[in-house]
C-alpha cells in the first residue's frame, strides 16, 4: 500500500513540474468580487491580460495582476534561457475558491447586534504555453460566414410578445385612422355654422 502512494506522488511531482501556477491564499474580498475580475482575463493570452488588469478599475484586478506576474516569474524559473515572447503564454485556469469568513457584530438599536461576514478567497492561476499544450486542431481558426449555420423562425415558433406587438401596433393605427376623421368633421361644422350665422 505505501508504495502506491509513493508512486502516486511521485507522478504528482512530476506533472507538478510541467505546471506553471501561482497561488494566492487569504485574499481579503470577496469571492463573488473576484470573479468578476478573474473572468476578464480568462483564456487571454499574458500580454493582454497585463493590460486588462492595469486598467481596471475594481478592487481585485491589482491583486490579480501581481498574482499573474508571479506566475510569469515562476514559468521563467522553470525555463531558463527561453524567450517569454516566443513562447505565447496565455491563462490556461483561473478559479477563486472561497477562503475563511470572519464573523464580527454590529451594534443594532434596541440592544441587537448584526452579523458582519469579512468573506476572503484563495485564487489560483495556471499558465499555459502553446507550444505544448494540448489544443484541438481548429481552436484558432475563425467560422466563415458560409458555414454559420442558418436559424429558420417558423410561425409557430414566434414569441408571443412580438404577436402582442403587433396587436397593439394595429390598435394604435386604427385609432390614429378615426382621429383625423372626427376633427375635420368637426372643423366643417364649425365653419357651416359660421357661414348660417353670417347669412
Amino acid at each position: 500500500m505505501g508504495s502506491k502512494i509513493h508512486n502516486k506522488a511521485e507522478k504528482k511531482k512530476e506533472s507538478r513540474k510541467k505546471l506553471y501556477m501561482a497561488r494566492l491564499n487569504n485574499c481579503p474580498t470577496s469571492p463573488r468580487k473576484t470573479r468578476l475580475v478573474a473572468d476578464l482575463v480568462r483564456g487571454t493570452s499574458v500580454e493582454k491580460a497585463l493590460m486588462i488588469l492595469k486598467n481596471c478599475e475594481k478592487g481585485p484586478a491589482e491583486r490579480l495582476r501581481k498574482l499573474l506576474i508571479s506566475a510569469i516569474s515562476n514559468w521563467q524559473n522553470k525555463n531558463e534561457g527561453e524567450k517569454l515572447d516566443d513562447a505565447g503564454l496565455f491563462i490556461k485556469e483561473i478559479f477563486v475558491d472561497e477562503g475563511r469568513t470572519l464573523k464580527r457584530i454590529h451594534p443594532a438599536p434596541h440592544g441587537r447586534a448584526h452579523r458582519i461576514r469579512k468573506r476572503s478567497n484563495h485564487v489560483t492561476m495556471i499558465l499555459g504555453d502553446l507550444r505544448s499544450a494540448e489544443l484541438p486542431e481548429n481552436a484558432f481558426e475563425s467560422v466563415q460566414e458560409d458555414e454559420k449555420p442558418v436559424k429558420k423562425v417558423t410561425k409557430k415558433a414566434a414569441p408571443a410578445k412580438a404577436a402582442a406587438k403587433k396587436a397593439t401596433g394595429a390598435k394604435k393605427e386604427a385609432a390614429a385612422k378615426k382621429t383625423p376623421a372626427k376633427k375635420k368633421t368637426a372643423k366643417k361644422e364649425t365653419k357651416d355654422n359660421k357661414k348660417s350665422s353670417d347669412n
